[in-house]
């Protein structure tokens, strides 16, 4: 998959595609439809699959520390649509200029000049422009004038109710990552690289991967069963925190792993941590004694949890 980041590295070669934008945050089953959707227009006419999104989000630029959780970082986000079978994607730095650009202005730069769209599919309550002054009506009249189809996206629903980034947000809120797992099509996970921590878990017994959490705000914490895959593709039980370690007096959130299975040193590798149960959330000991004890129960449930029958359904 092709990463183009901004309309300047645009190139001549871009031009031609079936296209679709918006934030992907997650990308899943609602976004996966709108995927296939793409796929089933481009692949007869040979035409390549291209994203648009935006870095940050328009709703981190607008609302700063008051957006909401991501769901994924660019990097996990790539990996997902290239999995998606996106060709294509064109990352586009959201900032005053772009917020500022008129509706026309945009599509007439970036869909039609720069991108040469043949078929765009977007949802139709799809908004954009300055002041949000652009919407799926306005895309019809101008793809009518410059020869190119706008289709309206493919509506996912599970359970009666849309699928959506913000209602995963919510159930991953709430821990509920049995319902996060069936609205992604997977379970949550984040990736990152391990880095040195302050060896504390070695110390108490519960050696862990460190893993920083690079983003404004977590979309859960707490306590949880994890698997963790590791840059070579072994995967290895876990049990693991994602928090601040208010015990400790930590203030930078964290994502501190123990493997229930030997893994090797991982300083410095990639490893995506999938949460598979949410078993408590986090809380302050009154000392570190009670901590390793209440540390030892999780690794415990973690333990008791993949000796289940059918636990990975």
């Amino acid at each position: 998959m092709e990463l183009i980041r901004g309309v300047h590295n645009l190139r001549p070669s871009h031009r031609g595609c079936v296209a679709t934008i918006g934030n992907y945050d997650g990308v899943h089953l609602g976004h996966q439809a709108v995927l296939d959707q793409v796929r089933h227009l481009a692949r007869p006419r040979g035409l390549p699959v291209t994203v648009v999104t935006f870095e940050p989000s328009p709703q981190e630029y607008f609302a700063a520390e008051g957006a909401p959780a991501r769901l994924s970082r660019l990097p996990e986000k790539l990996g997902e649509l290239a999995g998606a079978g996106v060709d294509r994607v064109l990352c586009l730095r959201f900032d005053r200029a772009l917020a500022q650009l008129s509706a026309t202005a945009f599509v007439e730069r970036l869909l039609i000049q720069g991108l040469g769209v043949r078929e765009l599919v977007v949802g139709d309550d799809f908004r954009f422009g300055r002041g949000r002054e652009g919407d799926f009506a306005l895309l019809r009249r101008m793809g009518e004038q410059a020869g190119f189809g706008v289709h309206r996206t493919l509506t996912l629903s599970v359970d009666g109710e849309r699928v959506s980034s913000s209602r995963i947000r919510a159930c991953l809120a709430a821990g509920d990552l049995r319902q996060a797992r069936q609205l992604l099509g997977r379970p949550y996970s984040l990736c990152g690289r391990v880095v040195h921590g302050e060896k504390l878990g070695r110390e108490l017994g519960f050696p862990t991967a460190n893993l920083p959490v690079r983003r404004r705000v977590s979309p859960l914490r707490g306590i949880f069963v994890v698997q963790a895959q590791l840059s070579h593709g072994a995967v290895r039980p876990g049990v693991a925190s994602l928090g601040t370690r208010p015990t400790v007096n930590g203030r930078e959130t964290l994502l501190e792993v123990h493997m229930l299975e030997p893994a090797g040193d991982l300083y410095g590798q990639r490893m995506r941590v999938f949460f598979l149960k949410h078993l408590r959330d986090e809380q302050r000991f009154a000392s570190v004694d009670l901590m390793r004890e209440q540390i030892a129960r999780d690794a415990q449930a973690a333990r008791d949890y993949f000796s289940q029958p059918g636990w990975a359904e």
